[in-house]
């Protein structure tokens, strides 16, 4: 029967898997609904609009995941809506699975992912794409949306490699770019009027009208068409699909104070990726990082009041446990009122145990005010900094305007401030780079070293310097760019180890962490692929692909084998040219049709800027830049200050722990 537990069936193979706790659900603010708690109405029609959401990777790793928490909360706190989690199963449960005929379930009731309205993916990365052809397979549901009816749930993708979904439309019915919140809300409401009217026209009326509403893309109700050299002609709404837009709108959420969520977070039953309560304190940047997807399609810059984020705080901690805040956002020391929130923060958990941590920090905005507060509770956790370039030339060109002094200066103030080992992030293979950029890290980090000795007094300063290899992604101005290819950036990288190695009196106090070429390569050709990737992925999965974003469960050969494969079938297209090819202009990319606001002009405009060196300023404190968000959404930037101060609370210390032991 639809909607039952199949936890009889998996009990007994749990105790054969390798960590079975992250598949029994139960966390501590978890919520369990009876199937059909919307009732019914008076004609015996379903009033329940069903959602499995799926963070396509390994329980740890999706549990804290900020996006899915939040539109789970969201969701369930309505009454006619019913919301569950799933996540990737280990191959050793999904072979169990196979063999006993078990399929995917969510962990919180152990339902079938089959038998809910809507199974909705968060994709953070494109290397998760293996994953959600593993859970409809086992979940029964038809690979291809083309095949499904309906009895199968609508798949939707979301997250930020939703942006571009082309080289998953095959396999999803839907997708929605930007934020979730109140997506997610409008969606139930057309599910729930549609299954009230009796499900009219069945899946490809519901689709339509989801298309229709300018803010769900629906693949299939687009055709795609290609130019003789195997360039994209044009993507347009498939004849006879009235009332579809030619271009599909990002959804944004204003008013953050509004959208308080997850007011009680999940606490894992198992060990996480993050063990930690975090609170997003403003969404989207506006630094104008060439390089960075996250930046530009998160626009414009919404900041939570410093009293709204003291509020969530505050029940967020009573309602988990949890002993560390991370103040969540693409650059947390960047909130307009960041001295006087981490003041009042440190102030308010004086004596509690509680500890702070900014989990993303610019260069140029961290200091020894801000690093003093942050320890004021006795905790140090890592601080991680990214100079992204290694020459500022090269940090000119994608316009990470912190200079060499700007960095000096910062981990000074850390290592003056007790800390004895700081993160250096950078990446390999950015546009225009050369051996020499690369190296020049190597001549960075021994002055880090150096610096930190000096201030400290001490021998055991260490530095950590992790590279991770450049992918141009969509809706930046990289789109455009040429991939560096593997062989030249595991060369340059071996070239930069042996630098950091070679110098004696700093090699064994900088540690040494890179991704080699392989995995990014793999991410480039599906981050700016087109429909004809899918065929790849689908070989890759059939092969065995799994975790992709897992160094041990990932096969650059398996991609390129069947890759080449695909591709020779078509003739026209091949891994180079997704990857290491540089586009023009006027070639139309295969996101066009889904408006994130950015002006392609802009970008482009942009893009010639980075090849000069031109540098361009944060908007939010100059003039308008007119990269198209803001009158193209009907946004606005909302920054502070608010004036308002964080006051101290009366339950401290022993008090509030009292008062949590009590429930």
């Amino acid at each position: 029967m639809a909607g039952s537990s199949i936890f009889p069936a998996l009990e007994p193979l749990l105790e054969q898997v390798a960590k079975p706790i992250q598949y029994v659900g139960g966390e501590l603010n978890s919520t369990v609904k009876d199937w059909d708690c919307g009732g019914f109405g008076p004609g015996g029609e379903e009033r329940t609009t069903r959602w499995a959401l799926m963070y396509p990777d390994a329980y740890e790793v999706g549990v804290p995941n900020q996006g899915v928490m939040i539109l789970y909360e969201v969701l369930n706190e309505r009454p006619d809506v019913l919301c569950e989690r799933t996540y990737a199963v280990w191959p050793d449960l999904e072979a169990l699975l196979r063999e006993s005929g078990v399929p995917q379930f969510t962990v919180d009731a152990h339902r079938s992912i089959r038998d809910f309205d809507v199974l909705g993916l968060s994709f953070a990365t494109e290397l998760g794409y293996t994953n959600m052809l593993t859970a409809l397979d086992l979940g029964g549901i038809p690979l291809h949306a083309a095949d499904r009816t309906e009895e199968d749930p609508i798949v939707l993708a979301g997250g930020h490699a939703a942006f571009n979904p082309e080289p998953i439309a095959d396999f999803i019915d839907a997708a929605v770019i930007g934020d979730g919140e109140q997506a997610v809300l409008a969606i139930t409401d057309l599910i729930g009027a549609w299954k009230a009217q009796g499900r009219p026209g069945g899946r490809p009326e519901l689709l339509l009208r989801l298309a229709r509403t300018g803010g769900v893309y629906v693949p299939s109700l687009y055709d795609v068409d290609y130019l003789p050299d195997g360039r994209i002609r044009r993507v347009a709404p498939r004849a006879g699909a009235s009332g579809v837009p030619w271009r599909v709108s990002k959804h944004t959420v204003m008013d953050l104070d509004a959208w308080p969520y997850p007011k009680a977070p999940l606490v894992p039953l198992a060990e996480s990726v993050h063990e930690r309560m975090s609170v997003e304190i403003f969404r989207g940047c506006t630094r104008g990082c060439r390089f960075c997807q996250a930046g530009m399609i998160t626009r414009p810059v919404r900041e939570r009041s410093i009293t709204g984020i003291g509020e969530m705080i505050e029940r967020g901690l009573a309602a988990t446990g949890f002993e560390e805040v991370g103040l969540l956002s693409l650059s947390s020391a960047d909130h307009s009122e960041i001295a006087d929130l981490a003041k009042g923060l440190a102030d308010r958990y004086e004596g509690t145990q509680t500890g702070l941590s900014l989990p993303s920090t610019r260069v140029d905005a961290f200091n020894i005010d801000l690093a003093n507060e942050l320890t004021r509770g006795g905790r140090r956790s890592g601080l991680t900094f990214a100079p992204e370039g290694g020459s500022e030339r090269i940090r000119r060109v994608i316009n990470k305007m912190v200079t060499e002094e700007d960095l000096i200066k910062t981990v000074a103030a850390a290592y003056g401030a007790g800390w004895r080992q700081v993160k250096l992030y950078f990446m390999c293979g950015l546009p225009t780079e050369t051996d020499e950029d690369v190296l020049q890290i190597a001549d960075l980090a021994k002055r880090v070293i150096e610096t930190g000795r000096q201030v400290s007094g001490r021998r055991d300063i260490r530095c950590t310097v992790s590279i991770g290899g450049f992918v141009p992604k969509p809706h930046t101005p990289f789109q455009w760019c040429a991939q560096l290819g593997v062989e030249e950036t595991d060369a340059r990288l071996a070239r930069l180890r042996e630098a950091i190695r070679s110098d004696r009196r700093y090699g064994s106090s900088i540690g040494f962490r890179y991704h080699d070429g392989q995995p990014g390569l793999v991410e480039g050709l599906l981050s700016r692929g087109d429909r004809r990737v899918g065929r790849v992925i689908e070989a890759v999965w059939r092969d065995g692909g799994r975790f992709d974003g897992w160094s041990e469960h990932f096969s650059y050969e398996r991609w390129m084998t069947q890759a080449e494969k695909v591709f020779a079938e078509d003739g026209q297209v091949d891994v180079a040219w997704y990857t290491t090819r540089e586009r023009e202009q006027v070639e139309v990319l295969p996101w066009d049709h889904l408006d994130s606001g950015l002006d392609k002009d802009w970008l482009w405009e942009d893009w010639q800027e980075a090849l000069d060196g031109t540098e361009v300023e944060d908007c939010r404190w100059t003039p308008c830049f007119d990269c198209g968000v803001c009158p193209q959404m009907g946004t606005d930037i909302e920054v502070g200050p608010t004036g308002k101060t964080l006051l101290p609370l009366t339950v401290l210390g022993s008090t509030r722990d009292q008062l949590l032991e009590q429930g």
